[in-house]
Protein backbone atom coordinates (compact mmCIF):
# COMPACT_ATOMS: atom_id res chain seq x y z
CA UNK A 1 0.00 0.00 0.00
CA UNK A 2 1.40 3.36 -1.00
CA UNK A 3 1.45 6.46 1.15
CA UNK A 4 -1.31 7.96 -1.00
CA UNK A 5 -3.49 4.85 -0.65
CA UNK A 6 -3.00 4.85 3.11
CA UNK A 7 -3.94 8.52 3.29
CA UNK A 8 -7.04 7.90 1.17
CA UNK A 9 -8.10 4.98 3.40
CA UNK A 10 -7.72 7.07 6.57
CA UNK A 11 -9.68 9.92 4.99
CA UNK A 12 -12.47 7.51 4.02
CA UNK A 13 -12.73 6.15 7.57
CA UNK A 14 -12.80 9.73 8.86
CA UNK A 15 -15.54 10.71 6.38
CA UNK A 16 -17.76 7.79 7.41
CA UNK A 17 -17.13 8.53 11.09
CA UNK A 18 -17.99 12.18 10.56
CA UNK A 19 -21.23 11.26 8.77
CA UNK A 20 -22.33 9.07 11.67
CA UNK A 21 -21.22 11.67 14.24
CA UNK A 22 -23.12 14.47 12.53
CA UNK A 23 -26.31 12.38 12.27
CA UNK A 24 -26.05 10.95 15.78
CA UNK A 25 -27.46 7.65 14.55
CA UNK A 26 -28.31 6.20 11.16
CA UNK A 27 -29.54 2.87 9.84
CA UNK A 28 -26.48 1.08 8.49
CA UNK A 29 -28.22 0.13 5.26
CA UNK A 30 -29.17 3.73 4.57
CA UNK A 31 -25.61 4.88 5.05
CA UNK A 32 -24.21 2.13 2.84
CA UNK A 33 -26.77 2.90 0.12
CA UNK A 34 -25.28 6.41 -0.08
CA UNK A 35 -21.74 5.02 -0.34
CA UNK A 36 -22.27 1.92 -2.49
CA UNK A 37 -21.22 3.60 -5.73
CA UNK A 38 -17.91 4.52 -4.15
CA UNK A 39 -16.91 1.56 -1.96
CA UNK A 40 -17.67 -2.15 -1.83
CA UNK A 41 -19.75 -3.80 0.86
CA UNK A 42 -16.62 -5.48 2.22
CA UNK A 43 -14.85 -2.12 2.48
CA UNK A 44 -17.90 -0.61 4.19
CA UNK A 45 -18.12 -3.47 6.69
CA UNK A 46 -14.40 -3.12 7.42
CA UNK A 47 -14.76 0.62 8.09
CA UNK A 48 -17.75 0.06 10.38
CA UNK A 49 -15.80 -2.68 12.17
CA UNK A 50 -12.89 -0.31 12.75
CA UNK A 51 -15.22 2.36 14.15
CA UNK A 52 -16.96 -0.16 16.41
CA UNK A 53 -13.66 -1.65 17.61
CA UNK A 54 -12.37 1.80 18.56
CA UNK A 55 -15.53 2.52 20.54
CA UNK A 56 -16.58 5.46 18.39
CA UNK A 57 -19.70 3.72 17.09
CA UNK A 58 -22.10 1.10 18.40
CA UNK A 59 -24.57 -0.94 16.37
CA UNK A 60 -27.91 -2.22 17.56
CA UNK A 61 -30.67 -3.58 15.33
CA UNK A 62 -28.66 -2.41 12.29
CA UNK A 63 -28.60 1.20 13.53
CA UNK A 64 -25.21 2.84 13.92
CA UNK A 65 -24.93 5.30 16.81
CA UNK A 66 -22.07 7.69 17.52
CA UNK A 67 -20.63 6.99 20.97
CA UNK A 68 -17.38 8.87 20.52
CA UNK A 69 -16.59 12.26 21.97
CA UNK A 70 -19.08 15.06 21.50
CA UNK A 71 -17.82 18.20 19.84
CA UNK A 72 -18.49 21.29 21.89
CA UNK A 73 -19.90 24.39 20.22
CA UNK A 74 -17.56 27.35 20.30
Amino acid sequence: MTKEQTKAAVELVYAVAEAIRSLGSVPSGHLYSRLMGHITLDEYNHIIGVLKNTGLVTESAFVLTWTGPKLEAK
